[in-house]
Parts: structure tokens; sequence; C-alpha cells
């Protein structure tokens, strides 16, 4: 299967992974996969595109299935109302002050009443991902259930997170992908951080021609550095905050700015800050904002394009877009907030930033300094290799569900 690029964009096989991690990585993969014949994994979120969560399923539910583990994959349904109640469910558990209601939580519970009563739990392993679907769990019966948190929640609203703990405790285990967000829970907790998959269209290498098409479509010159910031039109992304670190860089340095990112199905927030983006952008012909279709060889292509990649984040999970900027060996500026800084070290595999100013004053400095910046970059890809690819996430994914049977308190992955 080729795309509009003439690219070819059929899924990798496992070994197609071996020039990158090596045969020994490979075949410990296959020999733990051994230990799961017999066991279906059922995994459920809200969406099947847009967002990091079904970004990795994508990649990891085929690659699973490949190494002889039966993974499938369904989502809930849920209507715009319940969507609008999941979004402020989201911004609440990261921090942001949001005015939830008894009848939000009840448009929660009706819909997930009628996903209890309507989707088929077949799983012996249930692998429940993020808020949306969570009250699944009061379908359980003999099989495993696991809850996967992709979010900072470090610091919740607490009556939201007093309203999902209710279903968080009848869960075997919980799944986290930072330290920081480790909660007080009466279940075992694993933190196993995402990662990227390096043959994807999002990240393999692509040739010079394909990079100069996906330019030009979207009228992006090159006579400029280009300072790029890629991710979904959130307020937690601070698409606002990124054109005003980029003004700031403008007195100094003559560049572009791009802001490109896409929207997911069940993030009705999406519009109205792309809207508030583009008036903000309006009066600087060199800010370029760009809603993306569902192609990850454009976003590969603006990435590699881009001189220094920016994710001023106000509070992440992870920040899919870091590791992915890095893997490309380009320099980037972060926020030091979620799991950015388990990618970034400061001043090693990048800079990490905590206000709009310190983000403009990294960007300078990269711009200024080419040399620093591309060593900055030849260190972040070197360290997303070792720690944040596919091949390592698949792993801990098979030995945590290994250790849904295993009789000890505490399991090491």
């Amino acid at each position: 299967m080729k795309n509009t690029y003439g690219i070819k964009t059929s899924m990798a096989n496992i070994k197609d992974y071996i020039p990158i991690v090596g045969e020994s990585t490979i075949e410990d993969l296959q020999l733990i996969a051994e230990k799961l014949k017999g066991k279906v994994i059922q995994n459920v979120n809200s969406t099947a595109l847009g967002g990091g969560v079904a970004e990795i399923l994508n990649r990891m539910v085929p690659l699973l299935r490949e190494l002889g583990v039966d993974t499938r994959w369904d989502q809930i349904k849920g209507d715009e109302a319940f969507f609008e109640v999941t979004k402020k469910f989201h911004n609440a558990l990261h921090g942001r002050r949001q005015d939830i209601s008894r009848h939000d939580f009840n448009i929660f519970l009706d819909t997930s009443s009628r996903n209890i009563n309507n989707m088929d739990i077949y799983g012996d392993i249930v692998f429940i991902h993020d808020p949306q679907p969570i009250a699944l769990v009061k379908k359980r019966k003999k099989n495993k259930w696991l809850w996967r948190c992709h979010i900072d929640v470090s610091s919740p609203n607490k009556h939201v997170w007093r309203f999902l703990m209710d279903f968080i405790a009848k869960y075997d285990s919980a799944v986290f992908s930072s330290p920081n967000f480790s909660r007080r829970l009466p279940i075992k907790q694993f933190l196993i951080a995402p990662s990227i998959d390096p043959l994807s269209d999002k990240n393999k290498e692509l040739s010079e021609e394909t990079i100069a098409s996906v330019l030009a479509k979207y009228n992006v010159p090159r006579d400029k550095p280009i300072v790029t910031q890629i991710s979904r039109f959130d307020p937690l992304k601070d698409p606002i905050g990124v054109i005003e670190a980029y003004k700031l860089v403008k007195k100094y340095i003559d560049c572009i700015l791009v802001l490109a990112g896409g929207t997911a199905s069940d993030d009705p927030e999406g519009a109205r800050v792309l809207e508030e983006v583009r008036k903000r952008a309006a009066d600087d012909k060199d800010i370029h904002v760009l809603l993306l279709p569902q192609s990850d060889i454009d976003v590969n292509a603006l990435q590699r394009a881009s001189t220094v990649i920016v994710q001023k984040s106000l509070r992440e999970g992870f920040g899919l877009t870091v590791a992915e900027a890095l893997w490309k060996a380009k320099p980037v500026v972060a926020s030091h907030t979620g799991g950015i800084p388990l990618q970034i070290k400061h001043k090693y595999s990048g800079l990490l930033c905590h206000s709009i100013e310190g983000a403009a004053f990294a960007i300078k400095q990269l711009l200024n300094s080419p040399e620093y910046a591309k060593k900055l970059g030849l260190n972040g890809k070197e360290h997303i290799k070792n720690n944040f690819l596919l091949t390592r996430h698949l792993r801990e994914y098979m030995l945590l569900f290994l250790s849904t049977y295993h009789k000890e308190d505490v399991v090491y992955l």
C-alpha cells in the first residue's frame, strides 16, 4: 500500500526492527510471547484515531499478534455530551480548574452504563486505557483487569479523582508513565513509559524530495530557520504561549513558526483552541497554523524540516512528540513537566524551560549555536533509541500481562 507521496506504508514485521535494536532483543520478545499463548488481551479506549493512545495501539496490536499474542482492540461509544465531560475530567486530572457538576458525573455514569450493557468483554486480560472507559470494570468476572493511565495525575482535582477511585480500586493493577504520577492506591502499580515506532510513517527516514513536497503543500518556505510545535490544539499544549515565545525570539532572529496538529474524535475542545490560535497568528505572515489531516508523513516531514522543535506543554502525560523529534536528532525545547524530563536531560539531550521567557531564551540559544544544537539532537536520538522505542514497550507490556498471574505482591519489569 502507498500513500499520496508514493511511499510504502505497510506495517513493519517484528524482524524489521533487528537492524535498530539487535537480534537478541527480538528473540527475547518471542520467548516472552510464548508464555502468553492461549491468553486473549482485550484493549479498550475511546477513539481509534487521534492522540498518543490510539497511535501506540495502532502499531502495537499488530506486532503482538505477529508474536503470537492474541491481542484485540475495542472502543467505547459516547456522544458529544459524554466527551465534553471526559475532556473536563482530563483537564481536572491535570490540575486545571474546571466546573464539574453532579449533572456531569451523571452523564458519565449514564454513558458508561450503556457501554457496560452493550460491550462484549471477552479478554482473559482486559486492558483499559484512561478514564473514559474506566467504569467497564463493573463487568469484571474471573478475568484480569488493568487500568492504564496515560495522563499526568500528580495533582488531580480531588473530586474527580475520588470519583474515579471507586472504579480504580476494582482493578488488579494500575499503570503510569512516570514516577511522579504514582498515587496511593489499594492495588499494585507499574511504571511503563510510552514509546515511538521508529519504522512508522511518522518516524522513518524520508527523502529530501518528500520533505520539500510536504512544505510546498502547506506553503511553508525554507528561507529562514523553522521553529515548530506539533501537537493537538489543546490549552494544555499552550500554543498561545509558543506564539508569545516566538515573538520574543523574532525581535533578534528572523525565523518562521509552524504550529501544526490534528484533532481527536474524543476532544471537543480542539476547534475552539484552533480558532483562538489563528486569531493570535493573523497579524504575522511568518506564523503558519496548520490543521493536519491524518497524515503521519506530513508530521514527519515538518519535523525533519525544522531547525528547532518546541513542546511547551503546561501539563503533559508523556509527550510523544518530544520522542519523535529527538529520534530525528532535532534539538528540542520543552517544558519541565509530566514525562518530558524522562526524555530530556537538560543541556544534554535538549533544553527544558519553565516559562515563555525561558522557552524564548532556549530557542535563541539553539538558533545562534547550530553546533551545540546538533550535539543535543544526536544525544537525544541515542537516548530515545536506548529507552523509548516500541520494542522496549512491547517487552514491558507482555511482562505486565504475565504479572497478573504472578502470586507475589511485587513484580519487577
